[in-house]
This record gives C-alpha cells, structure tokens and sequence, in this order.
C-alpha cells in the first residue's frame, strides 16, 4: 500500500468515525444526558406526543452526517486518481474533520431543540461528546498549517539539494 492510498483510505476513515459519532451523540447520548432517568424510546415518544417530529430530527442528522461522508469519499476519489500529492489529500480530509464543528453545531438543533421543548432544559449539549467532536475539529485546524508548513519544508529541502 502506498502513502497516498494509507492517507487516503485513513482520512475517509476518519471523517467517517467523526460522522458516526456525531449521529450517535445527537439521536442517542445528548437526549440521554439531557433528561436522565428516561429510557430514549420514552424521550422520543414524549417529543412525538409534543407535536415535533423525531422521525424529521434522524433524517436531518443523518443526511448532515451524510453529507460528510460523501465529500469524505469524494476526496478519496481526488485523491486516488493522482491529482494531489498525499499532502494536500491528508488536509482535504483534515478540513473535513475541522468543519465537522459546524456539522456538529448545526445538528444539535435538530433533535435537541425538540428534546428541550419536550422537557424544559436548556438547548445546549448536554454530554461530554459534543466537546469531543469540538476538540477533534479544533485538532483538525491547527494540524492543517502544520501539514502545509512540513510540505513547505521539504519541497524547500528537495530544491535545495537539486541546486
């Protein structure tokens, strides 16, 4: 396997782990948190009851998260098809991860929003995983001048020695 193809096959990996865990904290973890002591088929039936829609909610995560994966696959194929150096495939990926923070923000609405009508707490999230996923996108940014600045010294490097 080459670098390009490990970078490539990791990056999708990675948006792709980012994606799932952002769906799961959002249908499942942060309505959990929210209202302790409620089974989730109990939340969801009391959103329901409330006159919003939770079937809505799943289809709004899943086509953001969705969203992500699909330009996650789309960078690979960029990638694979030789038109990038591994560099610039590993900050498509890192970019996706970093606007994974907007993903995540907007997101929480969906459910969330419709959880704290239900029971009366506070919109905002209500676990640790929202922080996570904040964390790695914030990782994801300052990691992309990082990857452009060792690319920056090696081809420096390269010319030099050429000369």
């Amino acid at each position: 396997m080459t670098s390009r193809t490990a970078v490539t096959v990791s990056g999708t990996l990675v948006v792709t782990a980012y994606a799932a865990l952002l769906a799961v904290n959002a249908l499942v973890l942060d309505p959990l948190a929210a209202v302790p002591g409620k089974s989730l088929p109990e939340i969801y039936d009391t959103v329901d009851a409330m006159g919003n829609s939770v079937a809505q909610d799943v289809v709004g995560v899943l086509v953001t998260v969705g969203i992500g994966v699909a330009l996650a696959v789309a960078s690979a194929f960029i990638g694979l098809s030789d038109r990038y150096s591994t560099h610039m495939i590993a900050v498509m990926h890192l970019g996706l991860v970093a606007l994974g923070a907007l993903a995540t923000f907007q997101s929480g609405f969906f459910l969330g929003m419709d959880v704290a009508d239900a029971f009366g707490v506070s919109g905002g999230a209500h676990g640790p995983w929202a922080g996570v996923l904040y964390g790695t996108s914030l990782a994801a940014l300052v990691a992309i001048p990082a990857v452009l600045f060792v690319t920056n010294v090696q081809t420096l490097r390269r010319a030099r020695s050429a000369a």
